[in-house]
């Protein structure tokens, strides 16, 4: 390591920046690693099981209790969901700009904890009534405005506890670990990996067990136990403050953000100075106060280089060691290359979006085609919905498979300590959703061929065990450990100081764009394959559509994307940042600039 280690009565401090709840220098021993980051993986898994204990059965809860029809239900549940991944963007806002990512953490929690008090007191009190409605067989009655309205509040105040914890919680974790640190450096990027099973394996349970008292009739019973799962996730993660670091927020992004436009216009007509030292920066004490790595100097989007540019007037009107410049006039090269990095970062995070549109189909078209298949073994009849058991269990292993055999493997053959980067894995996870579309589309071939054409609701319509269905689900599972864990682990290391939470957000916003394009594709589809009183592609009765052709054609769309991601990826420069003794730190692991460009 090159920075000195500091020692206070012979313990070491982290190198990183980071301070304890009390605002100190955090001493390495006393503070974070796995026994903070253990605590946040169990707090994130019983979050994701209060969470999904509502949002898995939600749709149903509206249609056999509310006496919503399906295409309402849809529809309310699509916009609550969108909604949670709004307001994740506020939490990272807040959390990046004002709060801290602790105080975030902590705050939408207790909202979340309140809005599922709120849920299970609405059902249990006022919507399930007579006692026992709510299963296939009993319907409720009829319920009053402010009823509704309290059901609606409460609901809509889980999305927005859930959605402004979910970015903070992931980067919080990594504020665990010193990236400065070898030992610690390496145990922060194995923590994405087990964030992400951490939260599969409280899907799972909720999915399952939760999942399966609701569909009884049960829905008191589902809330209250994700209330108590939420209020023992905040248990744990109060428990642990005295031992957590953090990094205190750097102030509105936007603001900074603007800063730079507005400086860069005004100046459209300077000439930029040859040479990175002619532009402005802090001097490095001054950015050590506030705890900031400065960014180092990249080429490309040149014209918002202008807003580092000294003028004349900038020159006479500050002198560059003085706090009094005109932020609005005159930035800094580490803000402009804040903007420069949100700019390349964005086009990564589109090509991510139709990844989303191919994972929303385990939760839609999947179970959809699984529910025509044979679901029949002996006495018992598997839920359709029961075989994301399979993705759940692909994760598990291929988290595991990636950890402790692939990644070593290639850090061998590379000479490098670090095997695949995060752009390689997730093109590689483009390239499994690609085999799982083609899986799913064979797979609804092989159905069609000896399905009854008649069948008055398509259950056990075709003789095609719905076990043929493991293939795709498994494939999905790998990729999502190549896509979305890559990707958590790229936003945050590949976000500037000051927007890690926003990183996150960038991840959820994703999967909520993903939802929102599956839909609209598949809106397109029907309404271009109807044509000519044609059942469609998508009909009610599957049997008579050709849901095989629409997985081939997502199969096709992403293969597209893997070539514009591809390319996206050789053009993307790693934000580099200067080391706090003042060498330069690359934002990938110590690369050299020469270097810093990764392709697929």
């Amino acid at each position: 390591v090159s920075i000195e280690k500091m020692e206070m009565n012979g313990e070491e401090y982290t190198l990183d920046g980071a301070v304890d709840r009390h605002g100190r220098p955090a001493i390495r021993a006393r503070t974070g690693t796995w026994v903070s980051g253990i605590l946040l993986l169990v707090n994130q898994g019983l979050a994701t099981l209060a969470f999904f204990g509502v949002g898995v059965n939600l749709v149903l809860f509206l249609t056999r209790v509310l006496g919503q029809d399906n295409a309402a239900a849809a529809n309310n549940v699509s916009k609550w969901l969108g909604t949670v991944y709004v307001f994740s963007l506020l939490g990272a806002f807040l959390s990046d700009s004002y709060w801290g990512r602790y105080k975030t953490c902590a705050i939408f929690q207790a909202v979340f904890v309140v809005g599922l008090v709120l849920l299970s007191i609405s059902s249990s009190v006022f919507l399930l009534k007579p006692s026992g409605c709510g299963d296939e067989q009993t319907p409720c009655g009829s319920h009053s405005t402010f009823h509704i309205i309290f059901f609606y509040f409460a609901v809509y105040l889980v999305a927005l506890g859930n959605g402004g914890y979910q970015p903070n919680i992931a980067t919080f974790g990594a504020d665990q670990f010193d990236e400065e640190h070898p030992k610690e450096g390496h145990s922060k990027v194995a923590f994405f990996s087990y964030f992400y099973l951490a939260l599969n394996l409280g899907s799972l349970f909720s999915n399952t067990v939760l999942g399966y008292f609701e569909d009884q009739g049960m829905w008191a019973l589902g809330f209250w136990a994700s209330t108590a799962s939420a209020f023992l996730a905040l248990v744990l993660f109060l428990i642990g403050t005295p031992r957590y670091r953090h990094f205190g927020p750097k102030g509105n992004p936007l603001s900074r953000f603007c800063q730079v436009l507005v400086a860069a216009t005004r100046k459209w007509k300077a000439k930029r100075p040859q040479g990175e030292e002619n532009l402005f920066e802090v001097e490095k004490s001054e950015s050590a106060m506030n705890g900031d790595r400065k960014i180092l100097h990249t080429d490309g989007f040149r014209f918002l280089d202008k807003a580092a540019i000294m003028t004349p007037k900038d020159h006479a009107a500050h002198d560059t060691k003085s706090s009094g410049r005109n932020p609005w006039r005159l930035c800094t090269v580490t803000q402009v290359e804040e903007v420069k990095c949100i700019l390349r970062l964005l086009p990564i995070w589109l090509c991510t979006i139709l990844y989303s549109v191919v994972f929303t189909q385990m939760a839609s078209l999947f179970v959809e085609q699984g529910a025509a298949m044979k679901t029949r073994i002996s006495n018992f009849d598997i839920p359709a919905a029961g075989m994301s058991s399979f993705d759940i269990l692909s994760v598990a292993t291929f988290i595991f498979l990636y950890r402790f055999a692939l990644d070593p493997i290639v850090a061998k053959i590379k000479s490098e300590p670090k095997g695949l980067t995060e752009l390689q894995r997730m093109g590689i996870g483009l390239v499994i959703a690609i085999l799982a579309m083609v899986s799913a589309g064979l797979v609804e071939v092989w159905r069609l061929q000896d399905a009854r054409k008649d069948c008055p609701n398509c259950v056990n319509a075709s003789p095609l065990s719905i076990f043929w269905q493991i293939p795709q689900y498994m494939l999905i599972g790998a990729s999502e450990v190549f896509m979305y864990v890559g990707q958590l682990e790229f936003f945050n290391g590949q976000a500037p100081d000051g927007l890690k939470s926003f990183g996150s957000a960038l991840c959820m916003t994703s999967i909520s764009l993903g939802n929102y394009v599956s839909d609209l594709l598949v809106t397109i589809v029907m309404k271009v394959s109807t044509k000519g009183d044609l059942p469609g592609w998508i009909p009610g009765n599957l049997n008579n559509g050709h849901l095989d052709r629409f997985f081939f054609m997502l199969a096709a769309l992403s293969l597209v994307d893997l070539v514009i991601y591809i390319i996206c990826a050789k053009w993307y420069k790693y934000i580099k940042f200067e080391e706090r003794n003042g060498a330069d730190d690359n934002g990938d692991d110590g690369q050299t600039e020469a270097t810093a460009e990764h392709s697929v």
